[in-house]
């Protein structure tokens, strides 16, 4: 189980040794539409023919798509600034939009988790995961999913730390491409 993250820390920066961790604002939308096509290049680019792979980043990592994910009261997300200015992780959680069958009301999600790779293994994922859990809980969301690449076994045991577990499968369309995609619940 995460450790707490007090009240403050959801709206106020916390800072480390390499980063700051803040609350996103729809002034950052163009800087997470970079950050988000930029991650998910890095970690997924590869399995995908290069038009689909620009369909995907086209419709949700747009300077727009993020505007209007960043006015949604439904949805909170934080941004990861390194100190030499560079942004270099953000999560995104809110209400669940995944298709769960018989889906609680109140369910909240971890939509988007990312964290560049030069800076994985330095706590920045957790430390933005314990942030939205945080938020979730604050807004009464319970239980919480995430939807994760099938063959993506890193992101599985991070979140099986959270307790999360596999509770269904879904199509996840990127352009033409359908990816197989693990529900899991917390």
């Amino acid at each position: 189980m995460p450790r707490p993250i007090p009240a403050r820390a959801l709206t106020m920066s916390t800072s480390s040794d390499i980063a700051t961790i803040r609350r996103a604002t729809p002034d950052d939308a163009p800087a997470l539409a970079e950050l988000g096509a930029a991650t998910f290049t890095e970690t997924f680019g590869h399995l995908y023919p290069p038009e689909d792979l620009q369909a995907f980043l086209a419709r949700s990592h747009s300077p727009e798509s993020w505007a209007r994910t960043l006015a949604d009261s439904q949805r909170a997300a934080w941004i990861v600034t390194h100190h030499d200015g560079r942004n270099i992780g953000f999560i995104l959680v809110g209400a669940c939009k995944l298709p769960v069958q018989d889906l609680e009301a109140n369910a909240g999600e971890v939509h988007q988790l990312y964290v560049l790779a030069e800076f994985h293994n330095r706590r920045l994922g957790a430390r933005l995961m314990e942030l939205g859990l945080e938020w979730l809980a604050s807004q009464g969301r319970s239980p919480v999913y995430v939807g994760v690449w099938s063959e993506n076994h890193g992101a599985q045991r991070f979140y099986g730390r959270y307790g999360f577990r596999k509770v269904g499968e879904y199509g996840f369309p990127v352009g033409n491409t359908v990816d197989r995609e693990f529900i899991l619940k917390r």
